[in-house]
């Protein structure tokens, strides 16, 4: 069986359509279904099968793009191999990364990656639900992604998953805020003040719903924001408290930020991949750098933190990443 029509019949695992296929891989759609129906011929069984106006894949061509992935896998193996021998991680390597990790950690990644000839970075930002990160693998190498602490929404997916960061999710207070003199915050202490949430059925806003769970009382939210930046300027000004990110989210003048004891107030944050990509050398590469750089960020913060009084430790902004 020919590589690349295995390839294809992946794509459409993967994708769902023919058409989402041609568009990934810049063919014809028709091209796509000649190259589907060849493989057919080969297999000497039925691989797709119709429904509605599209195609599915039968259990046969199910088992068969399994295999097409485990074939990818070691055609990069080799491949990787071969690069490492030579020592040479070329090529270009997309990066899909959400805004509070890309400020924080990218700049430094893209400075050290900078220094390898012939390897190329491309990064882009979105800060999709949930759900999508595993889909979105299968057009960028690289997908940066995060979730709250418990949950595994990439689980089953068949995906390279790379640990970065168990990052702590603060409370943010305005400059003078009287909870601001305390150095850990409760339930009880924060449940009845006007909240800066996330738009209402986002996974994160699981945590107000433990803040009520903990004091059996309802929280109010004032404002649903999705941006950090807004979040901030709004707590800055006055308007609410929010979670905010403790490594990768600059505290803006006017902020402070306090942990919550009593609640599993956390983010994981993971890189995906699919796994034939990851064998790449570029990719490695790009990942083994990433999760150096992510290390550093965190030692930093709680360097930074050990050295100052308690009440202080997490009210300045962050170092920069060298």
């Amino acid at each position: 069986m020919d590589i690349r029509r295995l390839d294809l019949l992946r794509e459409l695992a993967e994708r769902g359509s023919v058409t989402a296929v041609a568009d990934a891989t810049g063919v014809t759609p028709s091209a796509v279904s000649q190259q589907l129906k060849v493989l057919e011929r080969e297999a000497g069984v039925p691989l797709t099968e119709r429904s509605g106006r599209g195609l599915v894949l039968t259990s046969a061509g199910q088992a068969l793009a399994r295999s097409a992935a485990d074939v990818a896998v070691s055609v990069e193996r080799a491949m990787s191999l071969w690069d490492r021998f030579r020592n040479h991680p070329s090529g270009e390597v997309s990066v899909l990364t959400f805004p509070t990790f890309g400020a924080a950690v990218l700049p430094s990644v893209l400075t050290e990656l900078s220094e390898v000839a012939g390897l190329v970075v491309r990064a882009e930002d979105l800060d999709p639900d949930l759900a999508e990160f595993p889909a979105l693998t299968a057009d960028y190498d690289i997908v940066l992604a995060h979730s709250p602490v418990g949950e595994l929404p990439w689980g089953g997916r068949g995906l390279r998953v790379t640990p970065l960061m168990t990052e702590p999710l603060d409370i943010g207070l305005p400059l003078g805020h009287p909870l601001a003199a305390k150095s850990s915050l409760t339930p009880a202490d924060v449940v009845d003040e006007p909240w800066l949430g996330v738009p209402a059925g986002a996974p994160f806003e699981r945590l107000l719903h433990a803040v009520e769970q903990q004091t059996g009382r309802r929280t109010r939210v004032a404002q649903r924001v999705v941006d950090m930046r807004i979040i901030e300027a709004f707590i800055q000004a006055g308007h609410g408290i929010a979670f905010v990110p403790r490594y990768t989210s600059p505290v803006p003048e006017g902020v402070v930020l306090r942990p919550l004891r009593g609640v599993q107030a956390a983010r994981s944050i993971v890189a995906l991949s699919r796994p034939d990509v990851a064998e790449r050398l570029a990719v490695a590469t790009v990942l083994d750098v990433l999760v150096s750089r992510t290390a550093r960020l965190e030692a930093e913060h709680r360097a930074a933190a050990a050295a100052t009084p308690t009440t202080a430790a997490i009210t300045l902004p962050p170092k920069p990443v060298e």
